[in-house]
């Protein structure tokens, strides 16, 4: 099974569940990747011999290219619930089960690219609020949510997190309101592509 996962936690939620969905199975390996720099990295034989199944698992997803020459898979988990058939495989069979079975499943799974972006606020007048949002959404610009308050309408906004797209929008939005309007960065996000 691979799921996307963000947390330590969640891995372990999810061993959990396949623990009790498959009881009476002899392993439940495991390995993941975790952060956007893939910093968090473990693997688990589950009582196989030592380094014949969570690592070969790892190794598998850490090599894993998400696109030509781009080995970045992360935020995401591999586990291998295995019955005992009645053959021992050695160490080299177990070795490519347990790595043949991750990389089958990414062979199916679909690919997400997770992308950093810097989150603006705008401050709009009510009267040019919905004409703002408007050009934003036909320049393609994101726009997370739209809060009307009594003096002004919030506009939050997402771009890529990249120093000079950030002055370009903010650029784009003083030309957009003739310099009356600016958009502040107020934080950073992690968003999926669509």
């Amino acid at each position: 099974m691979l799921q996307r996962v963000e947390t330590e936690d969640e891995v372990r939620d999810l061993l959990g569940k396949l623990r009790r969905e498959f009881s009476d199975a002899r392993h439940h390996c495991s390995a993941f990747v975790l952060g956007p720099r893939r910093e968090i990295q473990r693997a688990n034989d589950d009582g196989e011999p030592s380094g014949t199944a969570g690592q070969p698992m790892l190794e598998a997803l850490t090599r894993r290219e998400s696109s030509p020459g781009r080995a970045d898979l992360s935020d995401i988990a591999a586990i291998v619930v295995r019955y005992f058939g009645g053959t021992l495989l050695g160490a080299g069979g177990l070795v490519r089960a347990y790595s043949d079975s991750v990389s089958q499943a990414l062979d199916s799974a679909p690919v997400i690219i997770r992308e950093r972006r810097r989150v603006l606020e705008i401050l709009a007048p009510p009267a040019t609020a919905g004409r703002l949002e408007n050009e934003l959404r036909a320049l393609g610009t994101p726009v997370l949510a739209v809060k009307y308050e009594t003096e002004h309408v919030r506009l939050t906004v997402a771009v890529d997190d990249q120093p000079a797209v950030v002055e370009a929008f903010s650029g784009r939005i003083a030309g957009l309101t003739s310099g009356t309007l600016t958009a502040l960065p107020i934080g950073r996000e992690w968003v999926d592509r669509a």
